[in-house]
């Protein structure tokens, strides 16, 4: 088990210098621009902030987490075959493990943590720009 984490941790910082490295920004980065345009939407129908929602109201919870995987499945997708491709060529062996946290961080944690905070930085703007005359 500790040799598999050490791996682990060493082909993790393999991929920030190594091929491909330009994924490790443009998939977060596409992650975050889906996730400004659905905390807009979310902002503009009045919905609470999405992270904190799925957290806390588990009435909502199955709808949310639907339509955030219906909005960041293309690039989860995408991260699990770039990383892939990945390492096919450059570990020549596929780890699915490693596969799957590497798409989880590079596609879902950005995500999850713009939406909201989007959410009430238009519901605050929106709200600055209303009450000044």
């Amino acid at each position: 088990m500790r040799d598999m984490l050490i791996r682990m941790l060493m082909n993790f910082s393999d991929r920030v210098g190594g091929p491909m490295t330009f994924r490790i920004i443009l998939q977060p980065l596409m992650a975050s621009l889906l996730a400004i345009r659905a905390g807009m939407k979310d902002a503009q129908t009045g919905r609470p902030p999405y992270l904190w929602t799925i957290l806390t109201d588990p009435g909502q919870r199955g709808d949310l987490v639907r339509e955030g995987w219906k909005s960041v499945a293309r690039v989860f997708v995408l991260a699990i075959i770039m990383d892939v491709i990945y390492q096919v060529v450059v570990l020549k062996w596929v780890y699915p493990f490693e596969l799957l946290l590497i798409a989880i961080l590079l596609a879902v944690v950005p995500y999850l943590l713009i939406r909201g905070p989007v959410n009430r930085l238009v519901r605050r703007l929106r709200r600055k720009r209303e009450a000044t005359p």
